[in-house]
């Protein structure tokens, strides 16, 4: 069988970017369910500010799905609200934990069976979108689902391997079908891709010492 060649074009970026970054150890939290309120709410805002929302859910004991189920809506919006949006966030969290426990019983029990039959469920679940659904999947419940962000379709685009028209999907299936399907692998290669938009591929990109120029086309192609 034939070796896919995007893999070992995806294998020279991945190297390259954990020789610069190192192991990043994303996600950071405590328990799996504090995985999955962070994956909610970070929608739309930046990570200072749902570790804010995080930490007074963890100071009032409530990181634990039974406890937001019964939690007052407004209390809770109250909580989460250095996350933005809290009062549409704190709907999707309730969303969350009673599909979680009146569907599953328990988010340990989410987790069991075949991953992609899961995939779909969760994407039916109302305020779980493509990213939040695969960051659950992936850092979680530890599922060989890559997640893909601004920053993926930024970065692989100028890169040349996929275009900036393309959907979600259609950048997942570059790394789904191209990769081998590693926890582990998928886990840093999402947290270095972050790390690095961060540092050098920004919107208005930062080409002088970037750890990809010699494999990236953006340069000659931009005059950088």
């Amino acid at each position: 069988m034939q070796a896919d060649p995007r893999q070992s074009r995806l294998m020279e970026v991945f190297d390259l970017l954990f020789k610069r970054y190192g192991a990043l150890n994303w996600w950071p939290a405590e328990t799996p369910f504090e995985v999955c309120v962070g994956a909610i709410l970070t929608q739309n805002t930046n990570w200072l500010n749902v570790e804010k929302a995080i930490l007074n859910l963890r100071r009032e004991g409530l990181l634990v799905p039974e406890a937001i189920l019964e939690l007052e809506m407004e209390r809770l919006a109250e909580l989460i609200r250095p996350s933005g949006f809290f009062n549409v966030k704190s709907v999707r969290l309730k969303e969350f934990v009673r599909w979680v426990l009146e569907g599953h019983g328990s988010l340990d029990a989410v987790f069991e069976g075949d991953w992609r039959e899961l995939r779909e469920r969760l994407l039916a679940v109302r305020g779980i979108g493509r990213e939040t659904c695969d960051s659950i999947l992936l850092y979680a419940g530890g599922k060989p689902s890559f997640v893909v962000d601004a920053y993926t379709k930024r970065l692989f685009s100028r890169l040349g391997l996929v275009r900036e028209t393309d959907g979600y999907e259609e950048v997942r299936a570059l790394f789904m079908e191209a990769l081998p399907a590693e926890v582990y692998l998928y886990n840093e290669y999402h947290a270095l891709i972050v790390e690095h938009c961060k540092q050098h591929c920004r919107k208005k990109p930062l080409c002088e010492g970037c750890p990809l120029r010699a494999v990236c086309p953006y340069p000659k192609v931009h005059g950088r």
